[in-house]
This record gives structure tokens, sequence and C-alpha cells, in this order.
């Protein structure tokens, strides 16, 4: 049994840029688990998964990782995570060959053995110039170098946008295998809900700067539900029931937030289940709480 609950622990983070703020944003990871880090480009997920690197400085809140403070313990901490870009960190000039020789002097636990079944099993070559790989292979490499060294905890930032379906569903096995060591936890931010829709066991959804929801994927899909009904019965709709309203020339599709409740209150009304995607949708659109 590991001393901590959660791989990661956020709390009040805030950090402030010029024209933008990470706003006071908190969420835990589970140990064990999955979470999906969603929200639009620009929203400040990149900025956060940067503070929990230590990469950028903050000017607020605390952040915990595998029960250790991300800063006062950033060695140790380090030493026992792995985060996996959309670009990839090594030079094009290198081979896998070559990169298996540079982490095992960077890595206490870095082991050569598993890197080579790695790069056997997505098929890398290990003497061919990274800078001649395909976006997919570079992908893979890294990926493979990522869970090479007995990491607890896997970051990524946007690491399967732009690989296609095959090399996506490849990762996303590989990361389910991961997951049953029940002592290693991803934060997995990512466009493609439809991804997370799959392996994630918990979501968090920041918009310009601000924690919009955070909880366990199956919570927040069976809670929210969308409404589809005519002009004149969404008029009868609580405004505190609803997220937001796309409204079109033959109706209303209105997004609610309690769907148990819903399905008592509007009960001549069609309410039908939703995606991550559409619920991402419609709150970005809250502010307007109408659109088209």
């Amino acid at each position: 049994m590991s001393k901590y609950e959660n791989a990661i622990e956020i709390a009040n983070l805030t950090v402030k840029y010029d024209g933008f703020t990470l706003d006071n944003i908190s969420f835990n990871v589970p140990e064990g688990s999955i979470m999906g880090f969603i929200g639009q480009n620009g929203a400040g997920k990149t900025t956060t998964i940067k503070a929990l690197l230590n990469i950028i400085k903050r000017d607020a809140g605390t952040i915990r990782m595998l029960g250790l403070d991300n800063i006062k313990d950033e060695i140790a901490v380090k030493e026992q995570i792995s985060a996996v870009f959309d670009e990839l960190p090594f030079h094009d000039q290198l081979n896998a060959r070559g990169i298996n020789i540079m982490l095992r002097e960077v890595y206490k636990e870095w082991d050569s053995e598993v890197f080579k079944k790695y790069l056997d099993r997505l098929a890398l070559p290990e003497k061919k110039k990274i800078g001649d790989f395909s976006k997919g292979m570079k992908m893979k490499l890294q990926i493979a170098a990522a869970l090479s060294h007995n990491a607890k905890l896997l970051i990524m930032d946007e690491a399967t946008t732009g690989l296609d379906p095959v090399v996506r569903n490849e990762c996303l096995d590989i990361f389910l295998e991961y997951l049953q060591d029940e002592s290693h936890s991803i934060l997995m931010s990512s466009h493609i809900t439809t991804d997370l829709e799959k392996v994630a066991d918990s979501v968090t959804f920041i918009h310009k700067g601000k924690l919009l929801l955070t909880g366990y994927k199956d919570d927040v899909l069976e809670n929210h539900g969308v409404i589809k009904c005519k002009k004149s019965d969404y008029k009868d709709i609580d405004p505190s029931d609803i997220i937001s309203a796309r409204l079109n020339d033959f109706g209303a599709e209105v997004m609610i937030k309690d769907k148990i409740l819903c399905r008592n209150k509007y009960a001549g009304l069609a309410l039908d289940n939703t995606t991550l995607e559409e619920i991402m949708l419609y709150y970005v659109n809250a502010e307007k709480k109408e659109w088209t």
C-alpha cells in the first residue's frame, strides 16, 4: 500500500500571465486511475501541466505528486514520473539506441530490456534516425521511453493528437496495460474526448483558466443530458436547470445538469444521454446561455 490516496493533488493553483490567468484550480487524480484533462486550446491545460512539472512559477497554490511536494521534493518526484508531449524532446539525429544509452544515465531505474521490448512491440527501428520517423513513430518512441524507468505517474499533454486511429488505439491499449498495476496513474490532456470516454476513470474540464467541472467520468455522463423540445416547451424549463441551449428554426436542444431531477420535472419531454464532447460544447457556450 502506498502512503498516498491521490497521485496528484492540486489545491488553489493560480498562475498569472499577461492576458491570461489560471484561476484557483483544484482537483485530484486518484491513484490507480486515468484522469482525462479537457478544454479548448488556451484553456490552461498546458499551463497546469507545466506547473506540475515545475517548469513555470506559480503565483499561489500547492501541488503534491505521489505524496510529495513538487517543488521541495522535485528530484524525488521527477525520478518517479514521466511526461509525454505532442512534440518529441529528442534530437532528430539521435536513434533509439542512442536514447537508451542517454536515458540509462539519467534514470536510476531505467530498464534497457523493457525499452527494447517496447521498441519491438511498437515496430520501432533501433538504428534509424528520429528525424526520419513519422509522427506516429515519434509518439510511440516517446511512450516507450516514458514507460521504461518504472514511473508511477504518466503525464500526457495532447500526446495522441494528430495520430491516426490505429496508432491511437495501440497507445490506449498500452496505457490500460500500464494501469493494471494499481500503483500507476495517468493524467491525460486531450482534445479527443472519444478516447477519454474509452479509457478515463475521471475527467476535469477547464475553460479560460477556470475549473468548470471535475469528477468521475461515469457520474459526469450520468448527471448530464440533452432535452430536445419545441421552443414553446423550452420557455417552460427552469433556467437554473440549464447549462446552455442550442436554438434552431425547429426548436431547442437544452443541456441540463441533473438528469434524474429533470426526468421527473419535465416528464413529457425527450431527454437523451450525452457525450463528453457535447458537455464541453455546451459549457463553453454557457456564458451566452443561448446559441445557434
